[in-house]
């Protein structure tokens, strides 16, 4: 078989069209998002169902369905979306399944794209299911596949959980061969087995414990996953998980310091057996992992269970750090200070097999700061400031929730006071409402967020007479993730055509009035809209439509030429600039007649949405 540089997700995807995956769904969520875009390229060679669902609860119960009928399904998410699906997951748990189900939750250490450092080992423990944590994308798809296996041995799912840097990292690798996977699923009834009855969940969780501390731990232990490394004569002994290992290995390499390592790639149930023997064998350790101190608790309860007398090393100790993301830098000078060596031979070694920096850092200006910023010719920009405007000196709550348009907190807009999860936007609004029935409360949502988790709080608004303005910001896509199809956009991730699911009918079934749709860069028409809607009593809409400008062309959408400041006429208020924000925009050399620097648009930026033209009170833009 030929080979090829495959990315993390992708190396996920064909382990999983390897191993036979009937049926995938998922709700994307960086940085687990390339798995299911990628299987969608090969489903009419292997036959593999695929789809965005339109939340992570949704994913799990419908894989849950084929898993009972014996089909291998495969379910992707993001760590904060396992938050949304463990309803579900909480019950399979229990229940079980018969064909192959594999969990994917992918955390995000940094957090480089997340809400939470929250970390999936912890709740593979919490819910009983076993989890698996690849350290590269070889040993992902390697490990998706011994997945499958497991899960079906045992009738659970399984978890696997890749980190950030393991989803997005290369490796060369051989593509395998992929075949029409088979069909000959059938769900067989069996009430007493699929009816989650409390006398049956009562014996399952007895099963469940057995094998969870009986079975799994021995078998953990011999897994080809788990490996031992052990250096005659060294003082240094490690235990590491994850990307983590990668770090640890190549800062060993680097300072060509001798150390004992056990790498851990099963995590839950632990490997005792083989932690134990390390343990044992060389009485200090210290664990580097990211997120929670997994690996390290699970010793911690180990040596006492043991009645050891063991030094353990880690967060807990603050040996390593506690938030955020490792390196090979963070784990080199951690093994250094470990080995005593700091500004010795080792540190020099160290040094001199590094990479020469490209000047002399006293001579290297300071890096300028650069915040993320919504896109030039963005419509949210349009929505946000036409809500500012329309509702300037009034007591108000915006609610903002996840997607591109948290960005709206930024100055100059800062039309977000608060953010905590998808969904949240529309039913915190009624809290501040019920709270302080003066206080204008606005929620801002995206359309796919919409059908994600907001429309169970428009029904809870307008059931508990809240009032607030629902700001609906659609852009006729999923566009922080990649720009996932969704409900309201006409096509299936199988490549369908199929009727748009109406985000004004929803709203209007439900019971929101009035619904007005307006397109956000028209700022006359939008302030108008935002003044309407507010005034109104109970649970109102306001639909701000225009697509998103990264799929605006593909959804034949004109765009308008790019603006020009007329340098005669622009008197260097830079009010375009102070108000919008925009990145197209900027102060340029040039002054005016009265000495005054003019604003200067980047031909190569603009989009020509022309809000900067409308909000210019000279008209100096066209």
């Amino acid at each position: 078989m030929p080979k090829q540089m495959i990315m993390g997700n992708q190396a996920i995807a064909l382990g999983a069209l390897k191993a036979g995956v009937k049926l995938v769904a998922g709700y994307p969520g960086t940085p687990s998002s390339e798995i299911i875009e990628f299987i969608s390229k090969y489903k009419d060679k292997t036959k593999t169902y695929v789809e965005w669902s339109v939340n992570e609860k949704a994913a799990v119960e419908v894989a849950a369905g084929a898993s009972y009928a014996g089909a291998r399904t495969l379910v992707t998410m993001k760590q904060v979306g396992l938050n949304v699906a463990s309803d579900p997951v909480m019950c399979l748990s229990y229940v079980g399944v018969k064909g192959g189900m594999v969990i994917i939750s992918a955390d995000d250490p940094g957090p480089i794209s997340s809400q939470t450092e929250q970390d999936t080992r912890n709740f593979a423990q919490y819910s009983k299911i076993p989890c698996l944590d690849p350290s590269t994308p070889q040993e992902a798809y390697e490990m998706i596949q011994e997945a499958f296996e497991l899960s079906e041995k045992y009738n659970t799912p399984v978890f696997v959980r890749p980190t950030t840097r393991v989803d997005h990292a290369y490796e060369s690798m051989e593509f395998p061969e992929l075949t029409e996977v088979s069909s000959n699923a059938e769900f067989t009834k069996d009430t007493q087995r699929w009816v989650i009855f409390p006398r049956t969940s009562f014996m399952n969780h007895k099963r469940i414990f057995e094998r969870n501390e009986s079975v799994l731990p021995g078998q953990f232990s011999k897994s080809r996953f788990n490996i031992v490394k052990n250096s005659e004569g060294s003082k240094l002994n490690f235990i590491a998980g994850g990307i983590s290992y990668c770090y640890l290995m190549e800062a060993l390499e680097i300072l060509k310091i001798p150390a004992s390592v056990l790498k851990i790639g099963t995590p839950y149930p632990f490997p005792k057996e083989l932690a134990l023997d390390f343990i044992k064998a060389h009485g200090e350790v210290t664990v580097f992992e990211e997120l929670d101190p997994f690996l390290e608790e699970n010793l911690f309860l180990l040596a006492g269970e043991k009645n050891l007398t063991v030094k353990i090393h880690g967060k807990k100790d603050r040996t390593v750090p506690e938030a955020g993301e490792l390196s090979v830098e963070i784990v080199k000078a951690i093994i250094e200070k470990l080995n005593g060596s700091s500004g010795s031979e080792a540190s020099k070694n160290a040094q001199s097999q590094s990479a020469a920096p490209l000047s002399n850092s006293a001579e290297s200006p300071e890096l300028p700061v650069r915040p993320p910023v919504l896109c030039a010719g963005c419509p949210h920009r349009g929505s946000f400031y036409a809500v500012k405007l329309a509702t300037k000196d009034k007591k108000t709550a915006y609610c903002g929730d996840i997607g591109c348009y948290t960005l709206g907190n930024a100055k100059p807009l800062d039309m977000c006071d608060t953010c905590l999860c998808m969904g949240a936007d529309i039913t915190m609004a009624q809290g501040f409402y019920h709270t302080e029935p003066d206080r204008l409360c606005f929620s801002f949502i995206g359309d796919s967020t919409f059908f994600a988790s907001g429309i169970t709080g428009v029904v809870n608004a307008v059931y508990n007479q809240s009032h607030q303005t629902l700001c609906i910001l659609d852009n006729s896509t999923t566009a922080m993730t990649g720009h996932q199809p969704h409900p309201g956009t006409g096509v299936t991730m199988m490549g369908q055509a199929v009727d748009k699911i109406s985000i004004p009918k929803i709203l209007e079934a439900v019971g929101v009035k009035p619904i007005i749709e307006v397109n956000p860069f028209n700022l006359e028409e939008a302030v108008n809209a935002v003044k309407e809607a507010s005034s109104a009593p109970g649970v109102s809409a306001v639909i701000f439509k225009s697509p998103c400008i990264s799929v605006a062309s593909k959804l034949g959408y004109k765009f308008p030429g790019t603006k020009k400041v007329d340098s005669a006429k622009c008197i260097g208020c830079q009010k375009c600039i102070k108000e919008l924000g925009c990145p197209a925009l900027s102060i340029s050399t040039q002054t005016n007649a009265n000495g005054k620097q003019i604003v200067n648009i980047d031909s190569s930026l603009c989009t020509g949405c022309s809000l900067c033209s409308q909000v210019c009170p000279v008209k100096a833009i066209d």
